[in-house]
């Protein structure tokens, strides 16, 4: 898939979740390199867009381990269930090195869970997951 491709895809998911949740589930989204140790945004979607990059690292928090771990696979995702404020909530895996970053600055995985709402809005989320295994997101960086 090519970064525009990937970008549009990320999109609809983001529109088809918040649509089935009945408000933002991530208000942040984000593609992201981690090619040759640095971080770099390819496409970006929030309230934060000078701060994002600036406080990237901070923000791992919790999933900076499993970002790096070699257990995940290209359409794989995790989730952080305790980041608050800026912290990150979710990633996938898009492609090697390349991943998506999505974020709720005003609340965590624990409250977004709470609602019942959120078993339906997870579909579009595994759906994306489906279509990146698929076709990974191919990117020279």
């Amino acid at each position: 898939m090519t970064l525009d491709e990937m970008v549009r895809q990320v999109r609809n998911c983001a529109t088809e979740m918040n649509a089935r949740y009945g408000r933002s589930v991530f208000d942040e989204w984000a593609i992201v390199s981690l090619a040759h140790q640095m971080a770099r945004i390819l496409a970006y979607s929030g309230p934060r867009n000078d701060a994002f990059l600036r406080n990237f690292a901070n923000d791992l928090g919790a999933l900076r381990a499993e970002l790096l771990d070699a257990k995940y696979h290209v359409g794989d995702f995790e989730f952080a269930r305790e980041a608050a404020g800026t912290r990150f909530e979710a990633f996938m895996v898009l492609g090697d090195g390349l991943y998506l970053i999505c974020n709720n600055t005003t609340g965590t995985m624990n409250d977004i869970a709470k609602d019942p709402r959120w078993l339906n809005a997870q579909v579009p989320f595994a759906e994306l997951s489906d279509k990146v295994r698929a076709n990974p997101l191919a990117c020279s960086v």
